[in-house]
């Protein structure tokens, strides 16, 4: 199981976390052509577009999507 930012305009604001167990290539296999489509016009896309795509995909793994985490400050 692992955490990773997911990247995928030039707003940081709109990046989102996954805790999964899919490695890079699985996922960018997923998300890849979704992003592109949008950005040649062809489609659309939200985050929430993506991690049902991931979910669907890899109905075995273990995927889900945070936008931020709680903070312990000492």
């Amino acid at each position: 199981m692992r955490v990773i930012r997911v990247n995928t305009t030039a707003w940081s604001e709109e990046d989102f976390y996954l805790v999964t167990t899919l490695d890079d290539q699985d996922i960018v296999e997923v998300i890849n052509p979704l992003v592109n489509a949008e950005r040649d016009g062809e489609g659309y896309y939200d985050n929430d577009t993506l991690l049902d795509a991931l979910k669907k995909r890899y109905p075995e793994q273990y995927v889900d999507m945070y936008t931020e985490f709680d903070e312990l400050k000492f």
